[in-house]
């Protein structure tokens, strides 16, 4: 069974910097592509970032660019997000997802999902 476990998450002041891990269990990374995702209270689930399969290719959400940045141990079977200057609105709960290969941008693009982590920026 295809199983995505988030790790990481917690409370941090602004401008400072949280690594998030997405772990997998029952199957091996190296052919799936993983998105990162958050979702705020109110708010619709949107992409954050994704890595392709072999950890080639990167996309990042406009707001993320510069701040966020992705990466993959396929020998851990784990994806990382690194979050630096963090601000009050990168407040969400964060998930991640798979998809077979290939990265895209939208949530139902998506079919095996994690718990989520919770991620709190606030002084």
């Amino acid at each position: 069974q295809l199983q995505l476990v988030e790790s990481g998450g917690g409370l941090v002041q602004p401008g400072g910097s949280l690594r998030l891990s997405c772990a997998a269990s029952g199957f091996t990374l190296d052919t799936y592509a993983i998105g990162w995702f958050r979702q705020a209270p109110g708010k619709e689930r949107e992409g954050v970032s994704c890595i392709n399969s072999s950890g080639g290719i990167t996309n990042y959400a406009d707001s993320m660019k510069g701040r966020f940045t992705i990466s993959r141990d396929n020998t851990k079977n784990t994806v990382y997000l690194q979050m630096n200057s963090l601000k009050p609105e990168d407040t969400a709960v964060y998930y991640c997802a798979a998809r077979a290969w290939r990265c895209r941008s939208a949530v139902r693009d998506f079919g095996s999902w994690g718990q989520g982590t919770q991620v709190t920026v606030s002084s």
